[in-house]
């Protein structure tokens, strides 16, 4: 999966996997999480959010089946 670095206060990189459907998303605490069946079209708006500790909370948090990798 390729990362993409943002500028954002909590988010250090995000990517997404169309083949699985899986957004992986690495915090600046280090943590890195997978959030699984997520819309392509999702992944498109959130690579274009303004804000992407916004979008995050309120667009994928508790929305996804998620999982802590690392």
């Amino acid at each position: 999966m390729e990362k993409e670095y943002v500028t954002s206060s909590n988010l250090r990189s995000i990517g997404y996997d169309k083949n699985t459907s899986i957004l992986e998303i690495e915090f600046n605490s280090g943590a890195t999480w997978q959030y699984f069946d997520f819309p392509e079209t999702k992944w498109h708006e959130f690579k274009l959010t303004d804000s992407f500790g916004r979008y995050f909370n309120r667009e994928i948090r508790g929305s996804y089946r998620e999982s802590r990798v690392g």
